[in-house]
């Protein structure tokens, strides 16, 4: 006999609202949000130019989870309200 075990993260949440999306990324603040693997740091290099000199975008805010498999952080969730768009990356 065997336990399975239920891999999902269990804690409440609120429900998800989504927004209206912006018509174009010039002039906005963009955040993207690694899980910290190796090899997020160089495609993000890559991504961030890219939004910048493609898209116009005005500033881009980076930062990286606590722990690559839970939620993102208290801090890095109020951050985020104050982007108009953000990328959840991940890398191995």
């Amino acid at each position: 006999m065997f336990e399975v075990l239920d891999p999902t993260y269990s804690e409440a949440s609120e429900p998800l609202q989504l927004v209206n999306r912006p018509d174009g990324l010039g002039g906005l603040t963009v955040g993207i949000v690694s899980n910290g693997k190796q090899g997020t740091a160089t495609f993000f290099d890559a991504l961030e130019s890219e939004l910048r000199t493609t898209f116009g975008v005005a500033d881009v805010v980076r930062v990286t989870k606590g722990n690559y498999s839970a939620p993102a952080d208290p801090d890095i969730m109020h951050s985020a309200q104050h982007w108009h768009a953000l990328i959840a990356g991940i890398g191995d």
